[in-house]
Parts: structure tokens; sequence; C-alpha cells
């Protein structure tokens, strides 16, 4: 069976992966909302393991809230992209000034 550490350890990577790809690569819009997703992957990876090794429910709730959310999010966030690039021709960071008041 599955311990606890490993899912700490894998969500710890997920969180690193996620981190690591916002911080780095900050020109590409579409990386960054991939990374936002690891990182709230990595989040629903710790209540699920918490949910299942304390025999509780509320962790697993939670997940279907945070992924409610990220749906919402990516949604969102694709369809920014999508103006975006239609209006410009680019979705590189550098470019978009057009939130300016």
């Amino acid at each position: 069976m599955i311990s606890l550490t490993e899912f700490l350890v894998l969500a710890a990577l997920l969180f690193g992966l996620g981190t690591a790809g916002i911080i780095l690569n900050r020109k590409n819009l579409i990386t960054l909302l991939m990374s936002v997703e690891l990182i709230l992957l990595a989040v629903n990876t710790n209540f699920i393991a918490f949910s299942h090794f304390l025999m509780n429910d509320t962790g697993q709730i939670f997940v279907f809230f945070v992924l409610t959310v990220a749906a919402a999010e990516a949604a969102i966030g694709l369809a920014i992209l999508v103006v975006l690039y239609r209006r410009r021709g680019t979705i590189a960071v550098q470019n978009i000034d057009a939130l300016k008041g």
C-alpha cells in the first residue's frame, strides 16, 4: 500500500514543477496557466491523501470545489487568451498592455 509520505512527495514534486513553470517561463500565458493547474493538482493530491489516511470525507469534498474553480479559471483564462490573440496577434506576456485604464 502507498504511504502518506509517498503521496506528499508526489504532491511536493507537482507543486515544485508548477512553481518552477511560473518562475522560469514568464513569456507564454498558456504555460503559466498550465503551471497554475499543476499547483492546484498538488493541492488536490494533498486533500485526497489526508482525507484517505484520516478516514474523513471532508478533503474529498474540498477537491470538488477546487476542481470547479480550476475549470472556471481555465475556461475564462482561455477565453481571454483567444480575445487577446485576435486583437494583438500574439499572446506574449511582454506585449500585453491592453489592461491599462
